[in-house]
């Protein structure tokens, strides 16, 4: 029983000290990632090292843009900042379904969304918009309704 309850402990340690390896230390960055992540400087040491791991990374997509990318992420960044938190959350949940599915059924996503934005017609697009401003608040909610009432698929747990 005290061999057990000694190798719990040592297992625990090694597995902390290996969490505690996966961190990101500042000087390791490169001058260039400390450049892009500055505002982070101060507090670097007290950010939880999955959020360290993923600036790290955003610091090197970020340079291996060029301006044309860089300005089309600080659109969508900017349009992302712009949305309600509920509508972010939203956003959130949806990601998680999507990534929880099957490799092919998210292909097939893909694809029809692509050919839904792109194989239509200006036109069409302009139709459906006016579709719906003409409907009335009680048809919009109804059509709300029928659309959240359709069976989504869960997420999955990840164990």
């Amino acid at each position: 029983m005290k061999a057990r309850l000694i190798f719990t402990a040592v297992a625990v340690l090694a597995f902390g000290a290996a969490i505690a390896d996966d961190g990101v230390a500042w000087d390791s960055l490169t001058e260039q990632q400390q450049r892009v992540l500055g505002q982070f400087a101060d507090n670097w040491d007290g950010l939880p090292l999955e959020r360290q791991q993923r600036l790290a990374t955003g610091a090197d997509r970020w340079l291996n843009m060029n301006t044309d990318q860089r300005q089309q992420a600080q659109t969508r960044f900017k349009r992302w900042r712009d949305l309600s938190v509920d509508r972010r959350n939203q956003i959130r949940d949806r990601w998680e379904i999507y990534s929880s599915l099957p490799v092919d059924q998210q292909r097939r996503i893909r694809e029809n969304f692509r050919r839904f934005r792109h194989d239509m017609s200006r036109d069409r697009q302009i139709e459906l918009r006016d579709r719906w401003r003409n409907l009335t608040p009680a048809q919009r909610q109804r059509a709300r309704d029928r659309m959240k009432d359709r069976k989504r698929p869960q997420p999955t747990t990840r164990d």
